[in-house]
């Protein structure tokens, strides 16, 4: 039985799209999720919508509770997860307004924990309790996200015709604050496509509790590395740098289809339950 959980301020919410709403404000054994739970069909597909930042945006990247959003979302039966993310763009191809399919992450956060498991894995700040002290699991994470989500999820965009990069990777910063030009230049080296502070850890316990996980990442900026654009010309003293004016500015512009992209792949990963066929390790308790 599929059932889809959306991450992020979607909009789906809305009656026009979700039939059948009911919300839950739900507790886990890593205390609350950052929002209640909105279940319901959306083209006969069972869906759950959950606001990683809360319903009033309130929540900083570092203190989002992203093991009680899993845990609560696969405990109430998603098979799938479906989250969207604002970025910053570190490469020229990838304009603002484009979408980018992760494929891999580079982990710069150094406050998080990234596991359901292990000695204190259980003490959150959140009024969570110990999930099994002395318990350990080592998850595979050479491939983060679902390959064949992200192809559904591509082969839609194409056929919407939006802008869509088919992979890239992604370095997770700890935040709030964006990165220095030296930082972002540093990430551009490292051959990261595109900058957030979201991905890790909700992508690495995903992963733990065995669920089939695409992100839509959506280039808002090009961060700070950017003096010129493409034609060479200077752009000014202080560059492109990104801004949260910026940032909001842009992701309301791709709202609209982001939405469309998801309301499009849903009901293919319904009708296609098999098409997530990789072998995910499961050491979710």
């Amino acid at each position: 039985m599929v059932k889809i959980g959306i991450i992020g301020g979607s909009g789906l919410e809305r009656p026009e799209f979700l039939q059948e709403s009911r919300a839950y404000n739900v507790y886990t054994r890593f205390g609350r999720p950052s929002s209640s739970l909105v279940c319901g069909k959306i083209q006969g597909a069972e869906v759950v919508l959950l606001s990683r930042h809360g319903r009033d945006h309130n929540l900083m990247p570092t203190n989002v509770p992203y093991r009680a959003n899993i845990h609560a979302l696969k405990r109430i039966g998603c098979t799938h997860v479906i989250a969207t993310t604002a970025c910053g763009s570190l490469r020229e191809d990838i304009r603002p307004g484009d979408f980018v399919l992760l494929d891999q992450f580079i982990d710069r956060t150094t406050r998080r924990v990234q596991t359901f498991y292990g000695q204190g894995a259980g003490s959150s700040g959140h009024g969570a309790q110990s999930s099994g002290p002395g318990k350990v699991a080592h998850i595979p994470m050479a491939e983060p996200f679902c390959k064949d989500l992200r192809s559904l999820l591509y082969a839609e965009a194409k056929r919407q015709k939006l802008r869509t990069h088919e992979r890239g990777t992604a370095i997770t910063i700890e935040g709030p604050r964006f990165s220095s030009r030296a930082e972002s230049n540093l990430f551009r080296q490292w051959r990261a496509d595109v900058i957030n502070m979201t991905t890790v850890p909700e992508v690495v316990l995903a992963r733990e509790a065995g669920l089939h996980y695409a992100a839509i990442a959506i280039a808002t900026d090009y961060d700070c590395w950017r003096h010129t654009d493409a034609r060479g010309s200077e752009l000014g003293a202080g560059g492109e740098s990104v801004s949260v004016e910026l940032v909001l500015q842009n992701f309301k512009k791709s709202v609209e289809k982001v939405k469309a992209l998801i309301l499009g792949t849903i009901p293919i990963v319904q009708n296609h339950s098999d098409a997530c066929a990789e072998n995910i390790k499961k050491a979710f308790l």
